[in-house]
């Protein structure tokens, strides 16, 4: 029994290292950010199911954030300043391949494909997602310097009520949306302000999305994988 428990112990290291080793490197001034902030929380919903299609995204080989290294470092001030009044960052989304973005166009266009509108769009009508902004060819995620997050609570890792879901499409996202509670709005104000103090601006239709001031790629929309 002991022999078979090493033979799996063994089994296990190596399968690590192989894909420690198998892992691309990132192009020139990219990183992963849990190398810069290891206590990180990510979550990237288009790892998953759980988002507004309903499936994993193309591009996504991993719960990996990657980020270009500026706005990485940006974003540890972020965590660092949160975590004086034990709140912490969760991240939902931070490069993106243009490959993913080409998905996101793909599906736009199956009008019929509508398995996750309750939750993320119950009040838009899908042929109008392109029209409305919600969908587009270029996304600034593909750039390396924006992200989508939230902030959570240190002691329950709960994310703070903000008013409505991440990615979801609407007014209620709006950062300036009055049918907010005051914890709503206060929230939401914390979450502009931590940000805003590192040179990160915001999306106002988006009270999630932040990208970071003088960016190091404005121009340049990259397409490798996340993995």
């Amino acid at each position: 029994m002991k022999r078979i428990k090493i033979i799996i112990l063994l089994f296990i290291i190596t399968s690590l290292a192989f894909t420690v080793q198998d892992r691309k490197p990132l192009p020139d001034g990219f990183v992963h950010v849990k190398s810069l902030i290891p206590d990180l929380d990510v979550e990237l919903r288009y790892y998953t199911s759980h988002n507004f299609v309903g499936d994993t995204i193309d591009g996504y080989q991993a719960n990996a954030l990657i980020l270009s290294k500026p706005a990485a470092e940006a974003l540890k001030k972020v965590q660092d300043d949160l975590q004086e009044h034990n709140l912490c960052l969760l991240v939902y989304d931070g490069y993106r391949p243009q490959t993913a973005v080409n998905h996101f166009v793909r599906w736009a266009k199956q009008i019929n494909d509508t398995i996750n509108k309750q939750e993320f769009y119950p009040n838009v009508n899908k042929r109008n997602l392109f029209r409305d902004g919600y969908i587009a060819s270029k996304s600034g995620h593909s750039r390396g310097s924006t992200v989508d997050l939230t902030i959570i609570d240190g002691n329950t890792n709960k994310p703070l009520d903000m008013g409505s879901p991440y990615d979801f499409f609407g007014k209620s996202s709006w950062v300036a949306h009055d049918a907010l509670t005051p914890e709503q709005k206060a929230n939401r104000q914390r979450l502009q302000d931590v940000m805003k103090a590192h040179n990160f601006r915001n999306y106002p239709k988006e009270w999630w999305h932040f990208t970071l001031r003088w960016e190091p790629y404005p121009k340049t929309y990259f397409d490798f994988m996340v993995e």
